[in-house]
């Protein structure tokens, strides 16, 4: 599918796709363009890089079903409101994605 196409090509292997796959298939029926796309820039913006984010997908694959108005931005401006710096924001939802639900 298109979808799994683009995840290969931001980084996840094949057994990291199985894994995001089994452990949250809804991801698959989100959309590329108004969905996908759009968190995974904003994951970047935030400093996540492509390894990285690999990881964090197959880890926690929910994240793509995220709002990213609604939670995902919220809670990283709470991280920063508590007087985390950009770079430990980054390292902290990059070693606990779950923080990000």
């Amino acid at each position: 599918t298109p979808i799994v196409q683009w995840l290969s090509g931001i980084g996840l292997d094949s057994s990291q796709l199985l894994r995001a796959i089994g452990t949250f298939p809804d991801f698959l029926g989100c959309s590329l363009d108004e969905k996908l796309q759009p968190t995974v820039q904003w994951l970047s913006a935030v400093g996540i890089d492509d390894s990285q984010l690999a990881k964090m997908l197959a880890k926690c694959p929910q994240l793509l079903g995220y709002s990213l108005e609604g939670k995902l931005k919220p809670t990283v401006q709470w991280l920063s409101a508590v007087g985390m710096s950009d770079s430990q924001v980054a390292h902290a939802i990059t070693s606990f994605p779950h923080l990000l639900g």
